[in-house]
């Protein structure tokens, strides 16, 4: 359903007019006969409810057109004489750890400030109301408006960032344990990251461009200028969390690695020393094999064996016997198997 709230703002207050209420084109004509401007905000999933409504009020087709479609970025960008700017509010899910970018669109026209969200997240109504109590403010024209709109989505990073900072810190207590479930923490985070970076990197160069255009308007532009900091303040917190999550997954690699060498280290140790036992046992297996052999080739009963009936028979035989043990032995002993 279509949701279009409109305000009209003339001698910096908000004042009523007849007939202007959730319309936009009345909204402006009130404005323009008051001397001052009108803001439209539309919350609309319908995008071509939304063409029409910005079409009866004579935006550019083409910030028309962008109006239409989604954004990953937040941008600003000049089409005549009308201005279009993306924001991408941010909140944090710190059961889920992760981070919800929305957008809002901003088009300004002549006397006339559109914004439009198709989820409703960012309270609009808030802004309204701050502005209401900072007659000053409005007195600057359609410019305050977007300055109150950033300045909130600046201060709502703030707290995405604090929740992904506090998970990060968790993760860092969490790589020397034996967690294999880290890794995926890392790379979700990571995720989040990235999206947040998306919607926070341009907006240093996002509001310097804005300021400079606005200043060519004459209008005065020292608040933008401490947006434009905060905006690079932010930029960089993200941008660290990002080399952060990388470094902390590098170093996890490196632990799991280390873990396997380790466990593989063990198991080589223990190949080994089975080695050395099987090298032992069949080395006395084959010592004692050699006695055994002689044995058993002079009880096999032939009845012509020589060294039966020869006195010195039994003295040879038990002497070939030492000498095939002892050779045995010595072979084994010089190769290290005993």
């Amino acid at each position: 359903m279509t949701q279009v709230t409109t305000a009209v703002y003339a001698g910096g207050a908000r004042i009523d007019a007849a007939g202007a209420a959730g319309d936009a084109r009345s909204a402006r004509a009130a404005a323009r006969d008051a001397g001052g401007f009108a803001w439209v905000s539309i919350v609309d999933d319908d995008t071509d409810r939304l063409a029409q409504i910005v079409a009866e009020v004579g935006v550019h087709p083409v910030a028309a057109r962008e109006l239409a479609r989604t954004h990953q970025r937040s941008l600003f960008e000049r089409y005549g004489d009308d201005a279009f700017v993306v924001l991408q509010p941010a909140t944090y899910d710190d059961a889920a750890e992760t981070v919800r970018c929305d957008e809002v669109d901003v088009v300004l026209v002549d006397g006339m400030l559109i914004t439009a969200t198709r989820s409703g997240r960012l309270d609009l109504e808030s802004i309204r109301r701050r502005l209401d109590d900072h007659p000053h403010l409005i007195a600057r024209g359609p410019h305050a408006i977007l300055w109150a709109m950033f300045e909130t989505v600046l201060a709502g990073y703030r707290d995405v960032l604090d929740g992904v900072e506090n998970d990060i810190d968790e993760i860092e207590d969490q790589l020397f344990g034996d967690d294999p479930a880290v890794s995926r923490r890392i790379f979700d985070l990571q995720r989040e990251a990235i999206d947040l970076a998306h919607a926070t990197t341009p907006l240093p160069d996002v509001l310097e461009r804005l300021g400079s255009w606005i200043a060519l308007d004459g209008a005065e532009t020292p608040g933008w200028t401490d947006l434009r900091g905060r905006a690079a303040y932010v930029s960089e917190r993200v941008q660290a969390m990002r080399r952060t999550l990388d470094d902390a997954l590098t170093i996890h690699a490196t632990l799991v690695n280390q873990r396997l060498d380790e466990k593989m280290a063990d198991l080589t140790e223990v190949q080994v020393r089975q080695n050395e036992q099987v090298k032992k046992i069949s080395s006395w297996a084959a010592i004692g094999f050699a006695p055994t052999f002689v044995a058993s080739l002079y009880g096999m009963n032939f009845r012509y064996m020589p060294e039966l009936d020869l006195p010195w028979g039994y003295p040879m035989a038990i002497g070939f016997m030492v000498l095939l043990s002892a050779g045995l032995y010595v072979v084994f002993k010089r190769n290290d198997w005993l």
